[in-house]
């Protein structure tokens, strides 16, 4: 058996703590950085250390910044009648990515799920419910995912929100652009027939 350093091994260990990484991707990962010139190791490991004492969770949307409040919730161009409520910070980075949408954010940090413990005052629900109450938006639209948590988060939040006067609103789903019917799942069908519009 091939021995290693105790300095590669330590680096392999902390590599498979990442999502996704498993101790061969983590063990290849490390050869890779270890035949990098040590500018390039040294400029990976600032990179994390600043990541870590820079970054933290906005005050009003709960979205990573380096400022707080976040850019997004001081832009100016942004509708502030209108908030879209998703599960975590990445969610985020996808709507903004469609540049579909102009509004404001609120980032719950998770998705309801009994059976791992995760209940409402885990989330950031009455953080969302305080800026509710504050009267400026009219409308919620709920970007949670379409999964069992996520469907149970939004119409935990809807049955919440609606007493209030606010619209709320779904993420529309069903049937992804460019696919053929045959080969989508009966669920994804039912969302899309239960979700059809006028043309």
């Amino acid at each position: 058996m091939v021995k290693f350093t105790p300095s590669f091994n330590r680096l392999v260990v902390e590599l498979s703590k990442l999502p996704g990484i498993g101790r061969k991707t983590a063990a290849r990962l490390a050869l890779y950085i270890l035949r990098r010139p040590l500018d390039d190791a040294c400029a990976l490991a600032d990179a994390i250390r600043e990541l870590k004492e820079r970054t933290r969770f906005c005050s009003r949307c709960f979205h990573f910044t380096e400022e707080d409040p976040c850019p997004l919730c001081t832009d100016m161009g942004r509708d502030d009648h209108l908030l879209c409520v998703v599960e975590e910070p990445q969610d985020v980075m996808a709507i903004e990515r469609s540049r579909s949408y102009r509004g404001r954010y609120h980032v719950l940090h998770g998705s309801l799920s009994p059976l791992d413990g995760i209940g409402p005052d885990d989330l950031k629900i009455d953080a969302l419910l305080d800026r509710l109450q504050q009267g400026t938006v009219k409308e919620v639209l709920l970007a949670t995912n379409f999964d069992v948590e996520g469907e149970a988060t939004a119409l935990y939040l809807a049955n919440l929100i609606r007493p209030l006067g606010i619209r709320v609103t779904r993420l529309a789903h069903g049937i992804p652009l460019g696919s053929d019917l045959e080969y989508v799942d009966e669920a994804t069908v039912n969302h899309a027939v239960e979700g059809r519009r006028e043309l």
